[in-house]
């Protein structure tokens, strides 16, 4: 590496690993990038969100994790899922805490990981589930889907809640807010000491 590159050039490409190269993830990473599909292993998810990658491949996948592992201290835990999905991709989970750089955290990742992917960071494509929703990669499409607090979290999904309960309302429908007694759920009682 020259010693006149910029100094973000050299972050960039300082953080290809050993075993990886540039383009040595091209064509092997879905474009999409789902937010907050999956539950945090590493606590509630209204502090830690939960961005997941869709790789062709276990060692692609496998190469993701360790890159994005080793190349962030403010990522809590990459993984990979333990098997495969029916079209032969892996899933690459990446925790990460619910705080107010965590947007430019997320660009700054996307903007390292074009060098091994050939994906630019305005190609990808961030969808939310709660509400299903699609931005593109840009501080203010990502601002407006990813809740950035543990308290903006809550207040997302009380909203959804309340539209919810407002739907159901409209429809006729009984709003219970605990589960039905019948013998499925008594035996999740018992077995969690509730009865």
């Amino acid at each position: 590496m020259q010693h006149n590159q910029d100094s973000h050039q050299h972050q960039s490409h300082n953080r290809l690993n050993e075993g990886l190269e540039a383009g040595d993830l091209a064509r092997l990473i879905d474009k999409a990038i789902t937010v907050d599909e999956y539950k945090s292993k590493m606590g509630s998810d209204e502090e830690i969100c939960v961005l997941t990658f869709k790789v062709q491949g276990k060692d692609p996948a496998r190469d993701l994790v360790s890159f994005i592992e080793k190349s962030y201290d403010w990522v809590l835990d990459a993984d990979t899922s333990s098997g495969e999905l029916d079209d032969g991709t892996y899933l690459v989970f990446v925790e990460i805490d619910r705080e107010s750089d965590m947007i430019d955290n997320i660009l700054t990742m996307l903007n390292d990981l074009e060098p091994l992917t050939g994906i630019g960071a305005h190609e990808w494509r961030i969808i939310g589930v709660k509400p299903k929703q699609e931005v593109d990669a840009s501080p203010e499409g990502l601002r407006s889907l990813i809740p950035t607090s543990p308290s903006e979290y809550r207040a997302l999904h009380r909203r959804l809640n309340d539209d919810i309960n407002q739907l159901k309302t409209r429809a006729g429908i009984k709003i219970e807010t605990r589960a039905p007694t019948n013998k499925y759920t008594d035996s999740l009682r018992r077995a969690a000491g509730i009865i």
